[in-house]
């Protein structure tokens, strides 16, 4: 008797070590999530900073504003399921139109910030060379990704992010590859958390997040050796 419950539970083991994590995941549970679940879990990855001092003062160039507010939304896998979710509430979607929602947001070779600037005082205008960099959390300028300003992506609706438009700022997405130029990963997959650095003029404002396993994966794939 007892050979045999050992040998069940062996066998058992066996049985979950076989399952892999991702399956373990779940990654359509999304598709489940209550409207508050799915809000809570998009505003995760929203940010709020500045560009500028917050006693920033115009002296000679009056055009320009004192400062920037900015708010910023790393749009990571689980951030894109959250939009698609409450899309899915809303219009009342199947499933199969919802996945289609999420595989028109979420591109495994790419990352994107929605991000948000509304300028204190002054003209009022962003800038149209204002620029958007991401990189390892502490990191210097050579750690830099790039983003590129991204104009057709407000039309992908799992992009939008979960919070209400706030009209006293303008909304620009960002688009960061994930793939460097020689196929390797653009950030390093041990990275433990990444900062976004925006500019406009000659003041700057950051803002950061935790790197989710989600991305890990994606980085730790594409520094594989490829054969």
């Amino acid at each position: 008797m007892r050979t045999l419950i050992r040998f069940t539970l062996l066998a058992a083991l066996s049985l979950l070590a076989s399952v892999s994590p991702h399956a373990q995941e779940q990654p359509e549970a999304y598709l489940s999530w209550g409207a508050e679940e799915a809000v809570e879990i998009g505003k995760a990855w929203r940010a709020n900073g500045r560009v500028g001092g917050a006693f920033d003062m115009r002296v000679i160039h009056t055009e320009h504003a004192y400062n920037y507010k900015l708010r910023a939304t790393l749009m990571t896998p689980e951030a894109i399921r959250a939009a698609a979710r409450l899309e899915q509430l809303r219009l009342r979607l199947t499933d199969e139109q919802t996945r289609a929602l999420v595989a028109e947001a979420d591109a495994p070779s790419q990352l994107v910030a929605m991000v948000e600037l509304d300028a204190r005082e002054g003209s009022g205008v962003i800038p149209l060379d204002w620029r958007a960099a991401l990189r390892p959390k502490g990191a210097g300028a050579a750690r830099e990704v790039a983003g590129v300003n991204t104009p057709k992506l407000r039309h992908v609706k799992a992009l939008a992010g979960v919070a209400r438009r706030d009209y006293a700022y303008e909304v620009f997405w960002l688009v960061f590859p994930l793939a460097s130029a020689d196929g390797g990963p653009s950030l390093p997959p041990s990275t433990d958390a990444v900062e976004l650095v925006v500019g406009i003029y000659n003041k700057e404002g950051r803002v950061s997040w935790r790197l989710p396993d989600s991305l890990r994966r994606r980085l730790q794939a594409l520094s594989q050796p490829h054969k």
